[in-house]
């Protein structure tokens, strides 16, 4: 219940009930560097499953006096919340999934802390020993379900996007769900809200009843795009590098819907991995989709795609308008084919080893109006090292838009500044002109300012 001095004690639901007092002191530890603020904004965000703005330093300062602490009993843990989001109660009583999210935050920054980060126990310097990282971080959040079937299609999307394409991916959720597929997400609203609310109707007349609606975050972005009720399985990724790697690794298909720069930055992740050579016989099933009002959307993304990646790039995926039904057809046919090839190749269903992903696609892009001046984008390069320059780039502007960090650096010294090849310059430039015209990096409703200068 919540008490008058507006402090709220929880018990555990769903996941880690027990902490040594050890973690427990590490958590509590305030101050630069420490995990109390990262568990804090974390905690934050899952309890403010109605906000409306996408500005994670709004978040932030409309929640000061939030704070949370763990309280060490024989029998476990509590947590006792103070001054926290009222959206999360009905009638003073915690909603139950919004509790269980609250302590998959418990779970997951525990653990990278203490097991991933100050146990030393995963080589960060090499690509295996990054993945490696991936793997335990997912397999102690209970991702992986075994026997495992080839049924989670990855859908990316954005979270700023119309209502006719906010309905179009709940129909194709929908479709996918009569299917018998499960759905993972970046777990905020949007695109990442709509395909889970349509397989769950789905689920419903198909009487599923362990469906999964995997939500993968960070912490840098889970204040702007707080994960939406639906999730059941969240996660809490260490960084975006190895968030991105996490979709990737798990997705037996994806599905991309209409979005802003946070898209263009998954797809060009997926796609310089998909065109780096050791990876061409490796199927990942993709298709890009909306209504037919986001025919154009793609059309300039695709065009984008071709006069910076080239026809190569093009090839890796399909584009279907309009059709729901034949999106979740090609995904079903499509991961059949994967659960073929695995089978054949006694491969994992619960996650794709055979990926080579470079580690300068694993290695965290520290996001500075320095890193971003010196970004080399430049045609000289193999397109899959374009891509991986690009994606940086689209990085960098997500934190420009809506991390704290990246949005107080550009109040201080000004937007980035993207320098390189005057033409693939160019093409960036019209692609993100679209994206401010079509409204696409916003959600909150203020005029957009951006945080990018293009020298061309």
């Amino acid at each position: 219940m919540i008490s008058k001095e507006t402090i709220v004690e929880v018990m555990p639901e769903g996941s880690l009930e027990v902490l040594s007092q050890h973690e427990v002191d590490r958590l509590h530890l305030v101050g630069e560097g420490n995990q109390h603020e990262i568990f804090r904004q974390c905690a934050l965000a899952v309890l403010n499953v109605d906000s409306a703005t996408d500005d994670a330093r709004e978040v932030l300062e409309q929640h000061a006096s939030f704070d949370v602490r763990i309280i060490q009993q024989e029998r476990g843990i509590k947590l006792a919340l103070v001054d926290p989001p009222k959206c999360a109660f009905v009638d003073g009583q915690m909603i139950r999934g919004i509790r269980e999210l609250l302590f998959a935050v418990v779970r997951d920054v525990v653990f990278v802390n203490s097991e991933v980060e100050l146990a030393e126990r995963f080589d960060f310097t090499t690509s295996d020993g990054i993945t490696n990282a991936i793997f335990h971080i997912l397999r102690n959040a209970g991702v992986f379900r075994l026997p495992a079937d080839p049924d989670l299609v990855v859908c990316w999307g954005g979270h700023a996007i119309s209502r006719a394409e906010y309905e179009y991916s709940k129909e194709v959720g929908y479709q996918l769900g009569l299917r018998l597929l499960n759905i993972c997400t970046g777990c905020g609203a949007g695109a990442m809200k709509g395909p889970m609310k349509g397989s769950a109707l789905a689920h419903a007349k198909q009487r599923v009843h362990n469906a999964r609606y995997v939500g993968i975050t960070e912490p840098g972005i889970i204040a702007a795009e707080s994960p939406n009720p639906i999730v059941n399985q969240l996660v809490i990724m260490p960084d975006i590098e190895k968030r991105l790697e996490a979709f990737v690794r798990v997705a037996h298909a994806i599905v991309v819907f209409p979005g802003g720069v946070g898209t263009a930055e998954e797809m060009l992740f997926l796609l310089g991995i998909l065109m780096h050579p050791d990876n061409r016989d490796v199927l990942v099933p993709l298709v890009l989709t909306g209504p037919e009002s986001s025919a154009d959307y793609f059309a300039q993304f695709d065009a984008f795609i071709g006069a910076t990646l080239g026809p190569e790039a093009q090839k890796l995926y399909r584009i279907e308008i309009g059709d729901p039904a034949r999106v979740a057809q090609h995904i079903s046919e499509g991961i059949r084919a994967v659960e073929d090839t695995r089978r054949r190749a006694r491969d994992a269903y619960y996650f794709n080893w055979r990926l080579k992903i470079e580690p300068e696609f694993q290695q965290p892009f520290d996001v500075t109006h320095e890193t971003m001046a010196a970004l080399q984008i430049d045609p000289g390069q193999d397109a899959h090292e374009l891509a991986y320059n690009l994606r940086r780039a689209f990085s960098g502007m997500v934190a420009g838009n809506v991390k704290e960090q990246g949005v107080r650096a550009i109040e201080a010294h000004g937007p980035f500044e993207i320098n390189g090849d005057k033409k693939i310059l160019s093409e960036l430039d019209k692609l993100l002109t679209g994206f401010v015209n079509q409204g696409r990096m916003r959600i909150a409703g203020k005029v957009y300012q951006p945080c990018y200068r293009i020298a061309v």
